[in-house]
Formats: structure tokens, sequence, C-alpha cells
């Protein structure tokens, strides 16, 4: 009888989408939520990036996975020994899985453990492609040169960068 009871009382069990729009109106309905979360993306067994953050939001769009990373995001790429390379902080991100292209934006930082580092409002991540670029302003240290610019492009080792329309170009002394 017990039994009947539980499952009659989870068969009746619903949540109206209305209700839970009302709740939490900044979250699509269909959204899952995650917190707490960590996408490893290797080839050939190697970790090549990992993704981490506070919240990411998934859902179908236009017959296509996307990923919200509304309260911002870390990505930490890796070489062939499994050693961090560099790393890339934002205050918000949006992945699309079936083109594997990565927007950030928001304070976004991008800093090598060689000390180089980039600092710009958008940057934007085609992994098929192997490309990261901007097109917005962007500041490059790389040792002691610091280059400031409209547009960036490299690869996604940041192996190879440039900044695309320079506006200033100054030595740091140490």
């Amino acid at each position: 009888m017990l039994l009947c009871v539980g499952v009659a009382a989870l068969l009746s069990c619903e949540n109206d989408p209305a209700e839970v729009a009302e709740m939490f109106p900044d979250v699509r309905p269909d959204a899952e939520r995650i917190t707490e979360f960590e996408t490893i993306y290797s080839d050939s067994a190697r970790i090549k990036v990992r993704i981490t953050g506070v919240e990411m939001l998934r859902f179908r769009e236009n017959n296509d996975f996307v990923q919200i990373f509304p309260n911002g995001v870390q990505v930490e790429f890796f070489d062939d020994f499994g050693a961090v390379t560099s790393t890339l902080t934002a205050g918000y991100g949006t992945r699309n899985e079936t083109q594997e292209q990565v927007i950030v934006r928001d304070s976004v930082v991008w800093q090598s453990t060689e000390g180089d580092r980039l600092d710009t409002e958008e940057l934007v991540w085609e992994a098929q492609e192997e490309r990261i670029f901007s097109d917005r302003f962007v500041r490059l240290r790389q040792g002691r040169q610091v280059i400031t610019g409209i547009g960036f492009e490299s690869n996604q080792n940041f192996t190879e960068s440039r900044v695309r329309a320079v506006q200033g170009v100054v030595q740091m002394q140490r």
C-alpha cells in the first residue's frame, strides 16, 4: 500500500514551465543548468584543453547545441606532455558545439606560462581551424614589449600571433 502511495505521489509531480520561467527569468526553460563544471578536450588520449566554470547553461537552438557560461569561464591549454602552456579567463562565454566555436567576452585575459599576456573585451576561438582572433581593441605584452591595437589573430597555441592594426608599441624597462 505504501509503495502504491509513493508511486502515485511521484507520478503526480509536475513542473509548470511558466512557474519555472518566473523563478529563473534569465534562464531558458529548456536549458540544462550545470554548476561547477569541467570539460576536457583531448586528441590521441592527450589533454589539449580544459574548460571550467561555476555555471553552464546548455540548450538546443536551430538544430545545434549551445553552451552559455554566464558567470565566467576559465580555459587551460596543454602541450603534448600534459603541461599547461596558457590560461584564458573571461566574465562571459558561449560555445556552439557543432561549429566548435567559443566566444568569450568581458575582461578577457590570456596569459602564457612564459609571461606573455593578452587583454581584450572579446576573443573568438574556432577549434576546427585551430585559430583565435578578435576584432576589438587588444593589449598584447610579449617580454618587455607592449603592443596595442585593433584586432588580433593567432594559432590556438598562441605561438604565432599578431596584432592587426597596431596603434602603439612601448618598450618596458625592467
